[in-house]
């Protein structure tokens, strides 16, 4: 089974599975067609994390994120949009070569990536998401180097530059990215926008392959990605909501709702602990310390308490497989913002990423800009295991919203034995500012009726409506895959 984002996508995963590659495989023909008709939320300019498992309980994460640059510089604020955005580089395409070593594969890297070079240079029916999103920046985009050349276009979305730098990859090899002709193209072209980048930057870039971060939730074992993700924090809420008997309480009322927010906010708490532990002596394994998480369960009361955390926006793609022989691939996959930092890197086609802007612009933070350094990071795909072998596949855009997402996403597909279409369905709360309102209100979509609004608002939570499915209340993804080996997937019906 494959979910994505796109249908286009998901056949080109259908396709490598119905050839006999495995889930990594299926994965990577995935991203690539994502990366040409999904360019909003991702491409090979940006990074990528992987949770992957053979089915028979070896699980890695495979942490595709690119470094600060040596010779970036940062001012306060950080600049989000921009040449003085890029401050790091992108790992995606070598988590591409990394991922497919990892197991014996059926395909090349360049077979695997030929239907997107085929779709880029015919061209691809501009999707709604990709409409909404453009329209969105309709009056910011004519300031960013190269963008409305390549993405306003009339009709069909025809991109032929992005075509032939597949093409190279194809030929070459993912490390032509960092190391070859095609990087000294892209550096020619980031250094013409104004971006201070070198070779040894990209020559640098590596994915990294660690351990995943488990808790145990209800028989389950939750694994997510380690530091410098936010995957501690999701197993955090978690770790929270486990105290609390759900057999109990009504799916999608306000005690529902409410303790989940609660849960989300505590976990916040400790979220400015995560950073690269390269560069930080943290104990991040205190953070799933089951005394401290059981401690915050116990300070929960019936009264919303302040939301502490400022927002940040981001947006990603959730892509997974499983294969016949049950080994699995949970990857997220962004260029941060929407449409990244707006830059485009020369005649490459390639949008570049604003992760940079996860940094804080002192340098004595712990999640401080240095070179080499890599940046807090919001992406944080998922898996459960049951007696050791993989049960649920899950994963969502939404920078600060994934863990909120995720969090009313497992509790029904886990508390309230919700399938995956129904779960994705289901109402969520976003909290902190949107494009639209910059409170940090606590957002309920239209699917949850007025009195859970009522009672929300009675314990103290400052609600304000959004529509139901509203594209800010992220795009999950998820597969369960049953005792019998049955499975049951689906994608957000707010892509």
């Amino acid at each position: 089974m494959i979910v994505s984002p796109h249908p286009v996508a998901t056949k080109a995963g259908e396709n490598v599975l119905a050839e006999g590659g495995n889930a990594i495989e299926a994965a990577i023909a995935v991203n690539a067609v994502l990366a040409v008709v999904y360019p909003h939320f991702c491409g090979i300019g940006g990074d990528a994390v992987w949770l992957v498992s053979d089915g028979q309980g070896t699980e890695t994460s495979l942490l595709g994120i690119g470094q600060a640059i040596k010779y970036g510089k940062v001012t306060a604020p950080m600049p989000v949009r921009g040449p003085g955005s890029v401050l790091t580089t992108a790992a995606v395409v070598d988590s591409w070569a990394h991922a497919l070593a990892h197991w014996p594969a059926r395909h090349s890297l360049g077979d695997l990536i030929a239907p997107a070079i085929k779709i880029a240079a015919d061209g691809f029916a501009v999707s709604a998401s990709q409409a909404y999103w453009l329209a969105l920046r309709a009056k910011e985009t004519a300031s960013w180097p190269g963008f409305d050349a390549l993405f306003r276009q009339e009709g069909r979305c025809v991109q032929t530059q992005l075509a032939r730098t597949l093409e190279t990859i194809a030929k070459d090899g993912a490390r032509c990215f960092y190391e070859g002709e095609l990087g000294d193209r892209i550096v020619r072209g980031l250094k013409a926008a104004g971006v201070p980048i070198d070779h040894a930057d990209l020559a640098a870039t590596q994915t990294r392959s660690a351990a995943p971060v488990a808790i145990d939730y209800r028989g389950l074992q939750l694994l997510a990605p380690p530091a410098p993700t936010q995957g501690l924090t999701t197993l955090s809420i978690m770790g929270i909501l486990s105290h609390f008997d759900f057999s109990s309480i009504a799916e999608d009322s306000a005690e529902h709702v409410h303790l989940v927010v609660e849960a989300v906010k505590h976990a916040f708490l400790d979220r400015n602990m995560i950073a690269d532990p390269d560069s930080c002596n943290v104990d991040f394994g205190a953070m799933l310390d089951p005394a401290r998480l059981r401690a915050k369960a116990a300070s929960i009361s019936d009264r919303a308490m302040a939301w502490p955390q400022v927002f940040a926006s981001a947006d990603t793609v959730y892509f997974a497989a499983t294969d016949k022989e049950g080994r699995c691939a949970s990857v997220l996959q962004s260029i941060y913002f929407d449409w990244g930092s707006g830059v485009v890197a020369g005649d490459t086609g390639i949008l570049w990423q604003n992760r940079g802007a996860a940094f804080d612009p002192d340098p004595s933070h712990i999640n401080g800009f240095r070179p080499g350094k890599r940046p807090f990071y919001t992406l944080n795909p998922g898996m459960a295991l049951r007696n050791g072998k993989p049960g649920l596949l899950y994963g969502t855009q939404g920078a600060d919203g994934q863990p909120q997402t995720l969090a009313m996403l497992l509790t029904r597909l886990i508390d309230y034995g919700r399938r995956p279409a129904e779960a994705l369905a289901g109402g969520r709360f976003l909290l902190g500012r949107t494009f639209s309102d910059s409170r940090d209100t606590l957002k309920l979509e239209g699917q949850f009726p007025p009195s859970v609004h009522q009672e929300l608002a009675r314990r103290g939570h400052e609600v304000a409506p959004i529509p139901a499915l509203s594209p800010l209340a992220g795009q999950a993804g998820a597969i369960a895959i049953d005792i019998d080996g049955s499975l049951d997937g689906g994608h957000d019906p707010r892509g």
